[in-house]
Formats: structure tokens, C-alpha cells, sequence
């Protein structure tokens, strides 16, 4: 049995678990709250909470793993994409971590890790993972990307946005329309007493299987901004519709463009993964399209969709068996593509 501890500090969740090969024995996650204040992730705030929370954190998911530090076969670390400040408390701490307990060190793309959660399991788990090759639509704050997956190791990137994120759209948006940071979850809520029909935006015109939402989000401002003169009650009276109707356009643009990477790869795997991978209607969208076009959807539980350390570790598992290690010169970076 290979046990690994696995450590994510990409951003503001300072989380830690423990695998035993592809089982997860713990996960565990300390948030940010004081963000909520600010409307967003303040870097600085960010990497200050991270040196707080990641002793307790470790030592918690050891507890819950009922395992001591002694059986860990390696330690594993986010070292990007992600905020260089946040990134350098989880690898600092790793670094350390392997030195003094004398095991290997692996280093974790975040990106990767977040596809590579499908194949995570514990007694719950029913559903196989996904077979290779396979494609899968990560989709979150900073990203939006459909990956080719032919292998763990084997990964090309072939649609990416040309500007801005799918989850940073949702978050402008919820911020154009004064809700409460996180945004992207409080529009989910809304819309689902909302009429996804109710209003249009425009939709970016891109070839080939890049994204878009640089012009989506200039519609939407526009189209309030207009709206408001007229009454400046308008949000307010029609928040259910907007919500329902910016999702509704966002989740077709994503499926349309998973639909055009299956039909020219030919592949019928479809995996989502990543924090919007959370959006009940994503989820929705993807499992009619399972039924329309005869695709094998995997779509992750809630807690393994947005940033988690088990995602680390069974990534890191992947790579130990390859004995795919890093030293201690290794840094972050606060950019990356799989």
C-alpha cells in the first residue's frame, strides 16, 4: 500500500489528504473567509492564511487517515498554476516535510490534477473511471481548456480561451449584478428560479475548439447598463432571469464547443472537471448530452470539483509509480497548460 500525503495551496483553500494507492483515506480543507470582504482573492490575505492553516490542516488529514507521518511513502505539492505567494507556503512546507522524513518529493500540476480526480476512490465510489483516451472540459476561474487525454502521463491541450475564464465570467458578472463574493455559485442559486430564456447575449463566434468570454461579459455589462437607465430597479425585479439567462449562455457555449471536439476526435469519453464543474446546470447540460449523442459523461462529486488536496495525491500516486521525483530546487509557477 503506497500512502502519500498531498498538499494544495494554489490560491485561497489550504487543503491536505492522504491516499492509500487510489483510495482516499482523508481530505480536508481550511477556506479563506476573509476574501467575502474584499470581493475577491487578495494575494497577500491569501499566502498570510496558508502559513496558519497548513500545520493544522496536515495534521488533521493524518488523524482522519488514522495513519502516522512514518507510513507516508511521499509527500505531494501543487507547484502551479496559481498565486506565487499561496504556492510557496505548500511547497516550502513539502519541501521540508520530505527532507526531514527522508521520502520522495513529487511535484503537481494543478490542472492535471484536477483530471485526474476522476479516478479517485473510496466505499462510495460505483463508476469506473474514465477509459483512455478521453476528453475532459476543465473549467474554473483561471481556466477553460479541453484536454485530450490519452494516458495520466499523456495529456494535450487542444481548446483553450483566448482571453478570459468561464468561472471569471460567472464572477463578473455576480459582481456587475452586486452579489456576494463567490459569484459563481450564488448565480446557480438564483437561476434555478429563473427563465434561462428570458434575455439573449451575444455569443463569441471562435474556430476551432478555443473559447471565448472577453465579449460576453461586455454584453451582459452593456445590456444592464442600458436596462438600468430605464429602471433602476431592473436587476433587482428580474435577478432569477438574468441569472438563469448569463448561465444558460455560458453552459451552451462550453457544450457546444465539447460537442465539436468529440465529433472531430471521434472520442465518446467526456469528463468535466474543475470549480465550474460544481454548476448544476454544466451537469445538467452534459448529462442530456449524454443521452443525445450517446457519450460516457464522468462527472466528479462536489467536493473533488473544486480545489482539494485529494487531487494531489492521486496524482502524485501516478507519478510515484513512475518514480517521477523532484528535488529541492524545484519553484512554483503562477502559469502552466497541461
Amino acid at each position: 500500500m503506497i500512502y502519500i500525503l498531498g498538499i494544495e495551496s494554489s490560491c485561497d483553500d489550504t487543503a491536505a489528504a492522504v491516499t492509500a494507492d487510489d483510495h482516499i483515506l482523508s481530505s480536508v480543507t481550511a477556506n479563506q473567509e476573509v476574501h467575502r470582504n474584499f470581493g475577491g482573492v487578495v494575494p497577500e490575505l491569501a499566502s498570510r492564511a496558508h502559513q496558519q492553516n497548513i500545520v493544522p490542516v496536515i495534521q488533521a488529514a493524518l488523524h482522519k487517515a488514522n495513519i502516522s507521518k512514518n507510513q507516508l511513502a511521499a509527500v505531494a505539492f501543487t507547484r502551479g498554476p496559481g498565486l506565487l505567494g499561496s504556492l510557496l507556503v505548500g511547497i516550502s512546507f513539502a519541501k521540508s516535510f520530505s527532507l526531514g522524513m527522508n521520502i520522495p518529493l513529487i511535484e503537481v500540476d494543478h490542472l492535471q490534477a484536477h483530471i485526474l480526480a476522476h479516478f479517485l476512490r473510496d466505499e462510495t465510489s460505483i463508476k469506473p473511471p474514465p477509459a483512455f483516451p478521453f476528453l475532459c472540459l476543465t473549467v474554473s476561474g483561471g481556466h477553460t481548456q479541453i484536454t485530450l487525454v490519452r494516458t495520466p502521463y499523456d495529456m494535450e491541450v487542444i481548446g483553450r480561451t483566448i482571453d478570459d475564464a468561464a468561472g471569471e465570467t460567472f464572477d463578473k458578472a455576480a459582481k456587475i449584478m452586486g452579489l456576494p463574493y463567490p459569484g459563481g455559485p450564488m448565480i446557480d442559486t438564483f437561476a434555478k428560479n429563473g427563465n434561462p430564456a428570458a434575455f439573449r447575449f451575444s455569443k463569441p463566434v471562435i474556430p476551432g475548439l478555443d473559447f471565448s468570454f472577453s465579449g460576453l461579459k461586455t454584453s451582459i455589462l452593456y445590456f444592464l447598463r442600458d436596462r438600468l437607465k430605464e429602471d433602476p430597479d431592473f436587476m433587482e425585479k428580474n435577478k432569477n432571469d438574468l441569472c438563469a439567462s448569463i448561465q444558460s449562455t455560458i453552459v451552451d457555449i462550453l457544450v457546444q464547443k465539447i460537442k465539436i471536439a468529440a465529433d472531430q476526435t471521434g472520442i465518446h469519453e467526456i469528463a468535466i472537471a474543475g470549480g465550474v464543474s460544481a454548476n448544476s446546470a454544466l451537469r445538467q447540460a452534459l448529462l442530456d448530452a449524454q443521452e443525445k449523442h450517446g457519450w460516457n459523461v464522468f462527472i466528479p462529486r462536489l467536493e473533488y470539483s473544486t480545489d482539494n488536496a485529494a487531487m494531489i495525491a492521486i496524482t502524485a500516486y501516478f507519478k510515484y509509480q513512475k518514480k517521477d521525483f523532484a528535488d529541492l530546487s524545484v519553484a512554483p509557477y503562477a502559469r502552466s497548460s497541461v
